[in-house]
């Protein structure tokens, strides 16, 4: 039960912190390319690679940690759901080059971002 409070507040904390950004986003003129999903996303993956990279260098580390912070704060951070939605809307408005572009660059810059992630925490001291 306790794990489950952990990824519980994590993802409470992470899913406000993605609403404040889009909220945010659209304030300031958000243009009709989700690009603030996509940023969410790509920036999520890379705290992913470097905490988990970090995680595995340290010794004795907690379950609670990881649970904390990569399944609950990252995982209601970054999200699939509005990643998959905003490609659903960019392709009903007839822009089949702008979804395919966002679905492409989404997924091949958070991958290489947990990537980097994942090299920064293993070469830091």
């Amino acid at each position: 039960m306790f794990h489950l409070l952990l990824v519980a507040t994590g993802g409470a904390l992470g899913a406000s912190c993605r609403h404040l950004i889009s909220t945010a986003a659209v304030r300031f003129g958000a243009s009709l390319f989700p690009w603030h999903t996509m940023m969410i996303n790509i920036v999520g993956s890379l705290a992913m690679g470097l905490l988990i990279g970090w995680l595995s260098r340290r010794t004795g580390t907690s379950d609670d940690l990881r649970l904390f912070l990569a399944t609950g704060v990252l995982g209601g951070f970054t999200t699939f759901s509005a990643f998959s939605l905003d490609f659903a809307v960019l392709w009903q408005r007839g822009s089949l080059a702008g979804a395919f572009t966002y679905a492409a660059a989404s997924v091949i810059l958070s991958l290489l971002a947990v990537f980097v992630g994942l090299w920064v925490a293993r070469v830091l001291p």
